[in-house]
């Protein structure tokens, strides 16, 4: 089962940390009752955790799991949350404080380009992350998104109401130009909405598992000639390292 907070877990029961990480204080709770966990942290994330540990703004969206997490790893009061590009302009560092910044992982890159922007145009000597932070799979969807977007009267993505990136992937399809909508199964499937699309895109977040995509063109074929087509802009071939516990033996 999923659960929000570690007292929900019964003494005696393995624990997943989610992929967008906990904060630090978590894991040392678990130890303390005893707890079998497993660390899920994105190594990406956990590259944001570490820097996080000496830099002052982070840009994401507060309540997050993930900005719960990183702002866990760090000193209460040491990092402020900017969310828009409104906040980056009004934003007031201490007097003589440098500045560095780290982004969430699952943001829209446009969006989060836009915030930088602003940051250092106001602040030229702020220290930007040595790699991108934005997560592969989120700015390769969300290039996906555009691509079928351009070519689809309406857009379906596939994905929970609570994933920052999926929700983004509905953004970036609207902005667009075409009609977008998040369903999280085949059985959220709209008719009504979808009319008379002639060319419908299909995307997913980027946890959403291969069966909820095949699941919703199964659903779909029930209704029309279905001819697939794969919008491909990038390859991945990214791998990382199983986490701690299920390296095999």
């Amino acid at each position: 089962m999923f659960v929000d907070e570690l007292d929900e877990v019964p003494d005696g029961r393995p624990v997943v940390f989610s992929a967008h990480g906990v904060p630090k204080l978590v894991p040392a709770n678990a130890e303390a009752r005893g707890l079998d966990y497993l660390d899920a942290t994105c190594p990406l994330v956990s590259k944001v955790h570490r820097q996080a540990e000496r830099q002052v703004l982070f840009i994401g969206h507060a309540g997050h799991p993930e900005v719960i997490g990183t702002f866990g790893q760090v000193p209460e009061g040491s990092m402020t949350l900017i969310e828009t590009e409104v906040a980056a302009e009004a934003f007031e560092p201490k007097p003589g404080q440098s500045l560095a910044f780290l982004t969430q992982t699952t943001l829209s890159v446009d969006d989060t380009a836009a915030i930088v922007a602003t940051l250092q145009r106001r602040f030229p000597d702020i220290v930007a992350p040595k790699g991108e932070d934005i997560c592969y799979a989120t700015s390769n969807r969300q290039a996906a998104a555009k691509a079928i977007a351009a070519q689809a009267d309406a857009v379906l993505v596939i994905g929970a109401p609570n994933s920052s990136n999926s929700l983004r992937l509905v953004e970036v399809a609207e902005r667009a130009g075409t009609r977008a909508r998040l369903i999280q199964t085949a059985d959220e499937i709209d008719f009504g909405w979808l009319g008379d699309a002639q060319a419908l895109g299909l995307t997913a977040g980027a946890s959403a598992p291969e069966v909820l995509v095949r699941g919703v063109i199964a659903k779909l074929s029930e209704r029309y000639a279905v001819i697939e087509e794969e919008v491909r802009t990038t390859t991945e071939d990214i791998a990382f390292k199983l986490p701690r516990g299920l390296e095999a033996s």
